[in-house]
């Protein structure tokens, strides 16, 4: 971080591999910038651990799983992100262990990245809000498997050749804010993007479930910090 507020982001790459716990979880904040980086000729490919089952109070897993699925695809499309995998670990109850860092490590060989993207592994999010377990044991799970994914003596049973090529991993909805990302040009893709998740949005209520001015206060405090209109940040890992 330099003296006034966050670095910009680097862009001297050309494939992300974006990894979260759940739908939704990318659109609530780093989606303008997947969406810019698409826009430059980079490809992103997602990787959910859960389909969102548990998400929808008002609905069954069974049901709701299979619709989340569904949103959060139309939602990557916005964006220009086509390749979504899913997990299929179980929604609220993903844990930090072996079996994850191994589904992930296998991503990370399988795509072959060069940045890395997962979300918030902190204790809270900015402003002190508690984060909850899905999101920091992901986390932390995919900082731990980039690392995983270069040792060729780790899950040799995969038959994926090591991948050490990762140079970031970069955190988004962190407290700590190194690196931003200008996200004025896409901003309204991102409040697209979002929007796609109706079923959710629609259970969800409150502020949180109107993506347009929740997705803008969040983005103006950024670029406030960056310097530009509009951003989103990240804490930046080099590898």
């Amino acid at each position: 971080m330099t003296g006034t507020g966050p670095a910009m982001m680097p862009e001297d790459w050309s494939r992300a591999l974006a990894v979260v716990a759940h739908p939704d979880d990318l659109e609530y904040g780093a989606a303008g910038a997947i969406a810019r980086w698409t826009r430059q000729g980079k490809s992103v490919v997602y990787v959910l651990a859960s389909r969102g089952e548990a998400g929808i109070d008002s609905m069954p897993p069974e049901e709701a799983g299979p619709l989340r699925t569904q949103e959060q695809l139309a939602a990557a499309r916005v964006v220009g992100v086509e390749e979504v995998e899913f997990l299929d670990h179980p929604d609220g109850l993903i844990e930090n262990g072996i079996p994850l860092r191994r589904d992930i490590a296998a991503a990370v060989r399988r795509h072959r990245p060069e940045l890395v993207v997962t979300l918030n592994h902190r204790e809270s999010f900015p402003g002190g809000g508690f984060n909850m377990a899905d999101h920091r044991n992901v986390g932390l799970a995919t900082l731990d498997a980039v690392r995983d994914a270069a040792n060729r003596w780790l899950f040799r049973d995969l038959g994926l050749e090591p991948w050490s090529g990762v140079r970031w991993v970069a955190v988004g909805g962190s407290p700590v804010q190194t690196h931003a990302v200008d996200i004025t040009g896409t901003f309204d893709l991102a409040v697209a993007s979002l929007r796609e998740h109706k079923a959710y949005l629609a259970a969800l209520g409150g502020v949180m479930s109107e993506p347009e001015p929740f997705l803008r206060q969040f983005a103006s405090a950024a670029g406030e910090l960056a310097g530009v209109p509009l951003a989103c940040t990240f804490e930046l890992f080099p590898i």
